[in-house]
Order: structure tokens, then C-alpha cells, then sequence
């Protein structure tokens, strides 16, 4: 496990920004930037990123967080991997301590075969490159295809000896699971208690997801007796063909982000041929068809797709399969059919950078044009062919979200096709309405399907759940009374994690002494003199959190403060040496000089302010504890704060600006809202009866004493007015 020093480390070295822009394409707005999110089907931007806060936040679906959160849940990390993660990515040294008995028990598997797909990737490079058959069979092909060899060293392209148990014997003698090498598709079960390598004498393909960790792995034969060309990996707990990754995509991404374009083509070869040539920003579906969950892959990156074919029949066959399912992601999609004969291996091999950079951009084309052309040759004279020629291209235009896009086709397909606009546009509404009934069936289909699994108890698809969100707040049908509360509360929560520990007043703690109170240590003293606690588990786990922070803060405060005042004092003197004495009087000398140290005292003052309210935030959002991250993150985020305030000479009065009104206000409301419960409760025993006079005196005079409470807080609420004590 990580020591806590290189988890702080970690933490406040991770820049937001870099992090996520690694997994998607971020443009600039205002003071934060934006990108598609990547958790949810989004076809606009959503998925905010601020980098002074230090998180992420889609308002959509919701899904964000800290640097750590969004590795944790983009890659499927544990809290130790992303952490990890991010280590290597800042060249931070990790120390760690001894995992406890526990620890090592909650190991997921997910996280052992990672970590024996890591070491079989390293295991297979070596024998690539250290051992007599490795050289003179697989590093011997990859040249004599062509790879250079900082090109196999980039891919991690390997070898898998041609000997029944060899990578067997070695990963068992290493401590390795044989249940999760048979699992990974790394060896099979021979029947006997052991197993056999299942890429024996095969060159190695390493699959990488987004983050760079080896998901699977494709094994090319050299021997022309084999079977089957190429071996996959079965899909696992950390591989799905339909979902996972498209090959090349972790060695592309950042070149795909920069360029905002990508070319897909279909092999292995095809990728690296093409990287080695110039042109980094190339992946392949490795030869299966388009899925949504490539698609949605892509679409974090570029919206500008083209697909690369061999010119023959079968290339335009394959062009024409599949792309109506990235059109309807609203992507702009390209046609490259090669030289007849020519693949993009082979013409990557054979031409040089620029020849191929020419001959893309005379013959990339755009996609409704490339069709229709395609289905246009023949039909000129044949009106059967010509409708169904019509009927096929309209059907792909009404995939296209984008309504303007959509009509600039219909009057291109219009004049292409010699038919009215009016006319094209009318069938694109009739598609466009069939499209959206079947999908809301599709959508009834699925659900009646879990409706049933619930009924059955068996398991359901991670499609067909929803996210879940602790806690969850009651609803007015069930409590009206605990729907207020919890809001109050939850309001509280809030500005606990936001402004926690951010000066709030001075508390008199003996006669004639004060001292300086934060607003976490103003809030627990509240709590504490009514002994009111937070209703749901989530808060109280965060409220006691805080409270262990307290020490660290002080301590870290104390550095901060030295550190930004050394910086400030280097400021003010390099601008003040830089006044001239001798052309101004010494009034107006004096007057610049204040001015500055006034100027320097403010940019101190904002500095250490915002130290102390991202303190409790930053951690909070990092927590390793799922549902405190997740609520901390959720509360920090909320759209639903209060608005800026204008004053009259136009200053921006915020949140923070007013916390010395804010913190009263909402623990008293808060209490107000705990004072109507309890009122409510003692009428009713009242009034069901069945109590002695003395106890029904009692129960007055407590209802008595919550009347007075109420009235008293309802007019400190209405005087809007709370002097702290």
C-alpha cells in the first residue's frame, strides 16, 4: 500500500487537465475546459473540467471527480492502480508499506490479470530479443516486414517460442494464478492438472486499453500448415472485443487529439506500417465490425473519421458496412479506398510519407458522396436501381443528428439524383420517425427483459443498470418533512466541503480570548451544543474525516503560508526596486510604495484563501472510500449554488464572500428543519393518548420549549442576520 506523504505527493501534483485530456479531446471555455464525456453516450460537450477546483464533472450523467476518481472509474482502476497510474505518469517514486492480511485479500482479480498480462507481455519481449529463436524467427519477420526496430520496441510487439509449456512453466514458477492464465487465454487446460501455451511459435500483438495497460493479446503463425492465421484473446473480466479498445488507440490518441482526425484500418500490420510511415494518428478494428462502444471510444478523441480500404470489391463492400452506425454518432466520416491491390501495410511500405499525404487528399472523399457514386455506377438507366440507390443514401442521411447536415445533403443527393428536395427531405422525416420508434421499442424490449431477470433473480446486464447515488434523498410522497431536512443538511455538507476550513469568525473561549475558528471547527461546536449529528452514513463518514484533517491542515497551512510569503516578498521588492526615486517627489514615492505592498498583501491574502478552501476538497475528492469521493465530488460540483451577487459599484460578491452570513443561516435552517420533525412527533404522541397526565405535561412542556427554540431560530432565519459566538 501507498505511504500517506506519496499519496499527498501524488495528489498535488496531478494536474486535471493533462489527466484527463489523455482520454479526451478538451477545448478551453471561460476558465475551464470541456470536452464529450466519457462514461455516456454524449453527443455535446458535457464533461466540464476545472482545473483550479481539480475536478471533472459531467451534468449529464454525473460521472467526474479528482484526477484519481476519473482514472479509477475511466480505466476500471482500484484506488491503488489509479494512484499508481498517475505516479509513473509524473515520475513520482512510490513508497509503499506491507499490505495487511485484508489488503491482499481484497486484490481484485481484475488486478491479477492485469498483472500477469503485464508480465507476459515482458515475457515475450524478451524472447523476441535475448533468445536464438526469437531472433531468428520473430525479430527476423518484423524486419523482413519492414518494422524498424524503435517501431517493434514502440508496439511491444513480441514472441511466444515454439515449445508446448514454455510460458506455462515460467508463469507458474513466477507465483502466477493457473486459474487466471487459462482465464486470460494464455495457456489452455491439458487435462491433467496443467496447461499448454496457446500462442506457441506465434509473433506477438499486444492489445493495449487507453491507460497503456496490456488487455489481450493477437498471435500471428509463421507456420503455412497452421489453421487458423491469427489467435485472439478470449474476452475477460479486463477485455470485451465489442467495448474495450481499437489496436493502436494508446499509441494514437495523443496524435489523434492534436490532429482532430482519425483513420481506422483493419489489421495489426496495417497500424504500424502506417506510424512507421508519419502518420501516428491510425487505429484498426482488428477486423471486426464497428460497434457503439468503439464508436463511443472514438468519439472522445476527433469527429472526424476516415476509413482506409483496398480498392477492390471486397474494400468497397466493407466501406459500405457499418458506417451508418458513425454516422449516427454524429461523426463527419471519410472514404480512402487504395490502389486496387494495395493495402495500407503494403502502400505504407512502398511510398513515402508525402506521397501518401498527396494521395489522401486527392482521393479521400466524404461518405454520402462516396455511396452514392458507388451505387450510382450502373443504375444510370435502370429506375429500379436508381430507387433503391435513392432509398439506401437517404436512409444514411437520416442517421445524421445534425439537422442542417442534413439538409445540406438532401439538396447535394437532390441534384445528384435528378429528384426533388422537397422530396428527399420528406423521406429522411419518414426514416428519421421509424428510427426513433424502434429504438423507443428496443428501449420497452429491454426493459420488460430486466423486469424479468429481477423477477428471477439472475444477473443483469451493466447496460441495463443505472448509477447509483448515495444517499438518496426521500421523496415528498414518502416524508415531506425528511425531503426538507435533507436538504438543509445536504446544503450544510456543502459548504463543509467547500469551505471547511476557511476562516469564519473569532471565538471567544475565555474571558477577554479569542481565537481564530474555521468553518468545519464553527459548525462542530454547533452540532455539538444541540447534540445534532448527520442522519446519513455518507455525511457522518465525511464530517469525522474532516475533523481528523484539522491537525494536518495547520501544519500544512503554516508551510503554505511561509511559502507564498516568501514569494509575495520577492514580488514586492523586485516591483518596488523597479520605482524611480529620482523622477517622482518623495510623496508620490511613498504613495506607489503602499500601493504595492497593499497590492502584494491582497494577492497573499487570495493565495492562502484559496489554500485552505481546496484543502478539504482536493482530499475529499480523492478519498479512497467510493462513496465519500463520489459524494464529496457531487456536493462540490452542484449546479444549484447561489448566484453571484452585483453590488452597487459592481463587485462580485461570491459564496466565499459571504460565508460569515451563509454557515448561521444554513445550520439554522438546517436546525429549524430537525425542531419541525421533533414538534410534529410530540403532537402526535399527544395525541394518540394512552399517557398519564404526568407525561402528557412533560410532553408539553417539551412541545413548549421546541416552540420556543423555533420561534427564536425562525427570527434569527428572518432577521437574515447571525452573529457567530
Amino acid at each position: 500500500m501507498i505511504d500517506r506523504a506519496t499519496v499527498e505527493q501524488i495528489l498535488d501534483t496531478a494536474d486535471i487537465v493533462d489527466v484527463v485530456s489523455d482520454c479526451v479531446s478538451l477545448k478551453k471555455r471561460g476558465a475551464n475546459w470541456v470536452g464529450l464525456c466519457p462514461f455516456h453516450n454524449d453527443r455535446t460537450p458535457s464533461f466540464y473540467v476545472s482545473r483550479a477546483k481539480g475536478i471533472c464533472k459531467c451534468f449529464s450523467c454525473g460521472q467526474g471527480g479528482s484526477a484519481v476518481n476519473f482514472i479509477m472509474e475511466h480505466e476500471q482502476m482500484t484506488y491503488v492502480e489509479a494512484l499508481k497510474y498517475l505516479a509513473n505518469k509524473y515520475h513520482i517514486e512510490v513508497k509503499e508499506r506491507e499490505q495487511t492480511d485484508e489488503e491482499r485479500a481484497a486484490q481484485t482479480e481484475r488486478e491479477a490479470m492485469l498483472i500477469i498480462n503485464e508480465w507476459a507481455c515482458q515475457w515475450m519481449e524478451n524472447q523476441l530479443w535475448n533468445t536464438t529463436e526469437g531472433q531468428e524467427v520473430g525479430l527476423s519477420y518484423f524486419r523482413e516486414r519492414g518494422f524498424s526496430d524503435a517501431t517493434i520496441k514502440k508496439f511491444r510487439l513480441g514472441y511466444s517460442p515454439d515449445n508446448r509449456t514454455a510460458l506455462y512453466q515460467a508463469a507458474i514458477q513466477a507465483g502466477y494464478n493457473r486459474e487466471l492464465l487459462l482465464k486470460l487465454g494464455l495457456c489452455k487446460d491439458d487435462t491433467r492438472g496443467g496447461g499448454f501455451d496457446f500462442y506457441r511459435g506465434r509473433v506477438m500483438f499486444p492489445i493495449f486499453n487507453v491507460a497503456g495497460k496490456v488487455i489481450a493479446f493477437g498471435g500471428r503463425t509463421l507456420k503455412k500448415d497452421d489453421h487458423a492465421k491469427y489467435f485472439n484473446s478470449p474476452e475477460s473480466v479486463i477485455y470485451s472485443k465489442k467495448e474495450s479498445t481499437m489496436y493502436g488507440l494508446y499509441q494514437a490518441k495523443r496524435a489523434i487529439a492534436r490532429q482532430d482526425k482519425c483513420f481506422i484500418v483493419e489489421g495489426y500490420a496495417d497500424v504500424i506500417s502506417m506510424h512507421q510511415a508519419g502518420f501516428e494518428n491510425v487505429i484498426a478494428s482488428s477486423g471486426t465490425a464497428l460497434t457503439e462502444g468503439h464508436i463511443h471510444l472514438l468519439h472522445r478523441f476527433t469527429n472526424n473519421v476516415t476509413e482506409l480500404f483496398d480498392g477492390d470489391a471486397a474494400g468497397i463492400h466493407a466501406a459500405l458496412v457499418g458506417i451508418d452506425k458513425l454516422l449516427a454518432e454524429g461523426l463527419n466520416i471519410k472514404v480512402l479506398l487504395l490502389p486496387d491491390g494495395e493495402d495500407p501495410d503494403s502502400y505504407a511500405r512502398s511510398h513515402s510519407s508525402s506521397e501518401i499525404k498527396d494521395y489522401i487528399t486527392a482521393n479521400e472523399s466524404d461518405f454520402i458522396t462516396f455511396k452514392t457514386r458507388i451505387l450510382l455506377d450502373g443504375a444510370e438507366h435502370d429506375p429500379i436501381k436508381r430507387s433503391a440507390a435513392i432509398t439506401d443514401v437517404v436512409k444514411s442521411i437520416s442517421m445524421i443528428p445534425d439537422a442542417v447536415t442534413r439538409s445540406i445533403y438532401a439538396k447535394e443527393i437532390s441534384n445528384l439524383f435528378a429528384v426533388s428536395e422537397q422530396m428527399i427531405l420528406r423521406e429522411i422525416q419518414k426514416h428519421i420517425a421509424r428510427n426513433k420508434d424502434e429504438a423507443f421499442k428496443q428501449r420497452q424490449r429491454e426493459q420488460r427483459r430486466n423486469a424479468a431477470l429481477e423477477g428471477t433473480g439472475a444477473p443483469i446486464t451493466k447496460d441495463a443498470t443505472t448509477r447509483q447515488e448515495q444517499p438518496q434523498q426521500p421523496t415528498h410522497s414518502q416524508d415531506k418533512d425528511a425531503a426538507n431536512t435533507y436538504r438543509e443538511e445536504r446544503y450544510v455538507m456543502h459548504l463543509l466541503i467547500k469551505y471547511g476550513m476557511c476562516y469564519l469568525c473569532d471565538t471567544e473561549y475565555a474571558p477577554g480570548k479569542t481565537r481564530p475558528t474555521s468553518v468545519l471547527e464553527y459548525v462542530s461546536n454547533e452540532l455539538s451544543l444541540d447534540n445534532i449529528e448527520f442522519s446519513h452514513a455518507t455525511f457522518k463518514r465525511i464530517f469525522t474525516l474532516s475533523k481528523e484533517l484539522i491537525p494536518l491542515f495547520y501544519q500544512e497551512l503554516s508551510a503554505a503560508e511561509k511559502e507564498i510569503g516568501n514569494e509575495c516578498e520577492q514580488l514586492l521588492h523586485q516591483e518596488i526596486s523597479q520605482l524611480d526615486p529620482v523622477g517622482m517627489s518623495p510623496g508620490k514615492f511613498e504613495q506607489e510604495e503602499n500601493s504595492i505592498r497593499s497590492k502584494y498583501d491582497g494577492i497573499k491574502m487570495e493565495k492562502v484563501n484559496d489554500f485552505c478552501q481546496l484543502f478539504l476538497e482536493k482530499r475529499l475528492c480523492s478519498d479512497p472510500n467510493d462513496e465519500v469521493r463520489q459524494m464529496a465530488t457531487q456536493l462540490v460540483s452542484d449546479r444549484h449554488q447561489l448566484s453571484k451577487i452585483y453590488t452597487q459599484n459592481t463587485k462580485i460578491v461570491t459564496e466565499f464572500d459571504r460565508l460569515s452570513f451563509l454557515i448561521p443561516l444554513a445550520i439554522n435552517t438546517w436546525k429549524n428543519a430537525i425542531i419541525g420533525i421533533q414538534i410534529k412527533e410530540l403532537q402526535a404522541r399527544i395525541k394518540q393518548g394512552g399517557i398519564t397526565h404526568d407525561e402528557s405535561q412533560s410532553l408539553l412542556k417539551q412541545l413548549q420549549e421546541l416552540f420556543r427554540v423555533r420561534r427564536e431560530l425562525a427570527r434569527r432565519i428572518g432577521d437574515r442576520v447571525v452573529n457567530p459566538k
